[in-house]
């Protein structure tokens, strides 16, 4: 099978603002009030994404979303004309409409979780939009991101899409932030690594307890189901909860992976050693009993300190 590797980026939209909105998000919080600059943030998300379009890679953009989120302002009572509505939340309700009016859908890590079609059962590439349930202002963005996907991807034969998992904490989705595929060559059946911070029904799991660990083991597990992965494709990790509890909010801000790499520090997950043992053995599998992986994992630092600062202050 011929297959490739697409990178999307999401544009900032002209209402974005640093709004504090995300608790748990310590870069996020410690910006708060801040001046922001859209339309200079937006010209450098296209210049990066020019970068990587001359460097060789397949580059696409997701259409920003329509902000302030008026229909979402109307939902919680304000009426009269989009103008009204947005004059009287800002009279009676400002946290809401700054909430609406967030950029935060240009984060596209956290729009869906999308499972190549050599991975699953009908051979399709699958697409679940991330429920984003645990905070407000990106609760309102996955019926929009689902309808820009299925457009995007229309093709029946080729492409299933299945709504948001239920939007209650016990399914907490963050999409892609928590997801990640190995494989030898992308054409090539791989391994899907899922990472979670909480179980929702298991009382044996441990969970942070400063933060919200916004990622639920069932989330996850559901998301799998859905896109027809078996079992000898998927691990499924916990993220360390100490290391929730110093704002590292996803898993993508601690641990990155591609390919044959798994880039990460090393008190980024519990029970590491498990972890990368299960990968290693399931890799070798998809390999043909042999691993792609050999000596790639790679420790980002030899101290915990350095996840008290999230490099990414996106959610």
């Amino acid at each position: 099978m011929t297959a490739y590797e697409m990178n999307f980026d999401g544009l900032v939209g002209p209402t974005h603002n640093y709004g504090g909105l995300s608790y748990g998000n310590v870069a996020s919080q410690s910006n708060s009030q801040a001046a922001s600059n859209p339309k200079e943030a937006a010209k450098q998300g296209l210049a990066k994404m020019k970068a990587l379009m001359e460097m060789g890679f397949k580059q696409g953009v997701l259409a920003p979303q329509e902000r302030p989120a008026v229909a979402s302002l109307r939902a919680l009572g304000f009426s009269g004309t989009d103008a009204e509505v947005i004059a009287k939340a800002a009279k009676e309700a400002m946290p809401l409409l700054a909430a609406v009016s967030s950029a935060s859908c240009m984060w596209t890590a956290n729009a869906a979780t999308v499972s190549p079609s050599a991975d699953t059962a009908d051979g399709r590439v699958h697409f679940t939009a991330a429920n984003l349930n645990c905070k407000f202002h990106r609760s309102i963005e996955h019926p929009v991101t689902s309808r820009i996907l299925g457009a995007m991807f229309r093709d029946e034969k080729h492409f299933a899409h299945h709504a948001a998992l239920p939007a209650v904490a016990q399914f907490g989705d963050e999409g892609a932030a928590n997801h990640t595929r190995f494989c030898k060559s992308y054409g090539e059946a791989g391994v899907e690594f899922f990472v979670f911070g909480r179980s929702a029904f298991d009382s044996r799991f441990p969970a942070p307890q400063r933060y919200p660990a916004r990622q639920t083991l069932e989330a996850c597990q559901a998301v799998a189901r859905l896109h027809g992965l078996g079992e000898e494709g998927v691990v499924y990790a916990q993220q360390n909860p100490a290391v929730i509890d110093q704002g590292v909010f996803h898993n993508d801000v601690i641990s990155v992976g591609n390919g044959e790499v798994l880039f990460h520090h090393e008190d980024a997950f519990l029970d590491t050693e498990r972890v990368l043992a299960e990968l290693h053995d399931k890799l070798g599998r998809r390999g043909g009993g042999v691993s792609p992986w050999k000596t790639r994992y790679v420790p980002t630092c030899s101290t915990a300190s350095c996840s008290a600062a999230p490099m990414a202050a996106c959610c």
